[in-house]
């Protein structure tokens, strides 16, 4: 079982950043892939951002077309930790961003993933 804890959310003006957090309980983080998932009101939950590690090539990332070049994530696996810097926040960015863990590469970008956090909310004002 794995605990996902996110924090960092809050409201920024568009063109600001934030960087959100997401702490993972459990003693094999390094072995997950760690996905952000973002859902605005009324819409369905869509994939923001995943990171595959491993001990050979270290991390892969991938990104959704909307943030590529905005977001990056991140990882720490001595903190069991994964972060999702955001840059020149838009309105539209606007979200609650959810923490994604799953043991399986096969998830990556899909919203297949087995573990969810609670999530935090990002507000971006105009």
């Amino acid at each position: 079982q794995v605990q996902l804890v996110e924090s960092g959310g809050g409201l920024v003006q568009a063109g600001g950043s934030l960087r959100l957090s997401c702490a993972a309980s459990g003693r094999t983080f390094s072995r997950l892939v760690m996905g952000w998932f973002r859902q605005a009101p009324g819409k369905e939950r869509e994939f923001v951002a995943a990171d595959n590690w491993n001990s050979y090539t270290g991390s892969s990332t991938y990104y959704a077309d909307s943030v590529k070049g905005r977001f990056t994530i991140s990882r720490d696996n001595a903190k069991n930790t994964v972060y999702l810097q955001m840059n020149n926040l838009k309105p539209e960015d606007t979200a609650v961003y959810y923490c994604a863990a799953d043991r399986s590469y096969l998830v990556l970008t899909t919203k297949r993933y087995t573990y969810w956090g609670q999530g935090t909310q990002v507000t971006v004002s105009s």
